[in-house]
């Protein structure tokens, strides 16, 4: 069967899905960390989108090109949603199947949200859940047709926090551990930011967001380790940011603050400033103007991969 997408001033790809695979996994087995024994039913409300709020059993959905088709890249897609609620198809799985358009497995990542009452460490469970996901499809990358140096993070408002806190607060993997995903690299080798939730410490905060992962009045030293701007150093993977000039709610400095503090790293970024769109646009591909990021998206892809990038010392 062929498929036939369009997204604004993308030109349209066609290509064979006969072959493509989709699947879900549990990102932990037994216990899960930072979770308690609350009572907690996830929640699923459909509405123009679909939001998913109270995750207990954090998961991945695979989305697999056709092999014939597949780049050898992946990339894994964070949802947004202010740290309450994760926009689920608008911001995950609508853009997983736009990547497995262009050859690129697109894994959506139903993460844990700091505003259940089933976590005990609440800043901690959304950077838990995306670095067990990316040593995932770093580990399963030979099974699912992946190169596991070019696997990614992508993610959409707060959803770019959470993908922009990976690119900086990651390790090598933990090669005494008995679990052989845990020795894995969550390094990504490369981030998508999308009108992205960046800096707790300037006047361009979202402060939902800040107030959702770390509370009401966090010590100082928390809201600097998760201002991703100061977090930035020489391994800090590239980075491509999107993001509207007319945002009112995450103010395109939080981009803009990010890219900066790339550059001054010698770390290659790519930035495309939209002058319309508001906040929380996705793929918006019932405008050309505002969807023609995911065409850029598609060449720098190809950029990365033909050209390589700067890696660190681990996978």
């Amino acid at each position: 069967m062929k498929i036939r997408l369009f997204f604004g001033s993308l030109i349209a790809v066609t290509f064979m899905n006969a072959s493509a695979q989709e699947f879900v996994l549990p990102l932990y087995e037994g216990k899960v960390p930072y979770s308690n024994n609350a009572e907690v039913k996830e929640n699923v409300v459909q509405t123009d989108i679909t939001r998913i709020s109270d995750v207990v059993a954090p998961d991945i959905s695979v989305y697999l090109p056709a092999k014939q088709f597949s780049t050898g890249q992946a990339v894994i897609i964070c949802p947004g949603g202010g740290y309450r609620i994760l926009a689920w198809d608008k911001e995950g799985k609508d853009v997983a199947k736009f990547l497995n358009s262009i050859g690129v497995a697109g894994i959506v990542l139903k993460y844990r949200l700091p505003v259940s009452a089933n976590v005990t460490e609440p800043h901690k469970v959304p950077l838990s859940d995306v670095q067990r996901a990316m040593r995932m499809v770093r580990y399963n990358a030979s099974k699912w047709n992946i190169d596991p140096g070019k696997i990614g993070v992508m993610g959409f408002s707060a959803g770019g926090h959470l993908a922009s806190t990976l690119g900086t607060h990651f390790d090598y993997g933990n090669k005494a551990s008995a679990d052989p995903v845990e020795q894995i690299s969550c390094r990504p080798d490369f981030m998508i930011l999308m009108y992205p939730v960046i800096s707790f410490t300037t006047p361009y905060t979202h402060a939902g967001s800040r107030e959702s992962l770390l509370g009401k009045n966090p010590p100082k030293e928390l809201v600097e380790y998760y201002s991703n701007e100061l977090q930035v150093k020489a391994d800090t993977p590239p980075a491509f940011f999107v993001h509207a000039n007319d945002d009112k709610s995450v103010p395109v400095e939080n981009s803009l603050l990010m890219y900066e503090a790339l550059r001054k790293n010698n770390i290659p970024a790519e930035i495309h400033i939209i002058s319309e769109g508001g906040h929380g646009f996705g793929l918006a591909s019932n405008n050309p103007h505002i969807s023609s990021w995911a065409g850029s998206l598609k060449l720098w892809l190809q950029w990365i991969n033909l050209n390589g990038v700067k890696e660190g010392p681990g996978k």
